[in-house]
């Protein structure tokens, strides 16, 4: 008699409750307007579209695991290595996005010990420069940090892939628009 793990099944109810929880729970929560927005008699991509949109695709994702993939064959069974490996990416991923929330405001501190009027970040934050730099760092930190975990070492060609990835973000979305804020800007 052949068995098959739970695996498939497991991860899929995991990524079912997380989308779940987002798109309900967070995105409600973190949001000020809905879906889509009615400004001055027309129609406006609201700030919870995209992250319900990406919610979603983590709900299908779990539900199509969970439906079609949970009996499937010679299914992994989840080991301390791949636990391990898990913990290390979400530990690349959450000390990025602190560098990312974090740079600016730290650097307008520091500013401010050299300077005579004091300068605040959120005033700044719309500003060239200083509302890249918490986004670059991070991001280098989170791309190339991800790069390094999978290759098991951190490499020159890792760092520019990561330099590359946040510079044609930055063009694709802040250089064309102009009342858009990169994370974490619009937070702080």
């Amino acid at each position: 008699m052949k068995t098959t793990g739970r695996t498939n099944l497991l991860i899929g109810l995991i990524f079912v409750a997380l989308g779940c929880v987002a798109a309900f729970v967070w995105i409600p929560l973190d949001t000020q307007t809905g879906l889509i927005e009615k400004v001055r008699g027309r129609q406006i991509i609201g700030d919870a579209l995209a992250p319900t949109i990406a919610s979603g695709f983590l709900l299908l994702g779990g539900l199509l695991l969970v439906l079609t993939e949970r009996n499937a064959p010679n299914q992994p069974t989840l080991t301390r290595q791949h636990l391990s490996f898990i913990t290390r990416i979400l530990a690349v991923i959450i000390i990025g996005v602190l560098v990312m929330r974090y740079t600016g405001p730290a650097l307008s501190h520091i500013a401010n010990v050299f300077r005579d009027d004091l300068i605040a970040y959120r005033l700044l934050r719309a500003t060239l420069g200083w509302r890249h730099v918490g986004f670059v760092l991070g991001g280098i930190l989170i791309v190339a940090g991800l790069i390094a975990t999978v290759e098991g070492r951190l490499t020159r060609r890792a760092i520019l892939t990561a330099l590359a990835a946040v510079l044609l973000i930055i063009a694709v979305f802040d250089i064309p628009f102009e009342d858009l804020l990169l994370p974490p800007n619009g937070d702080v």
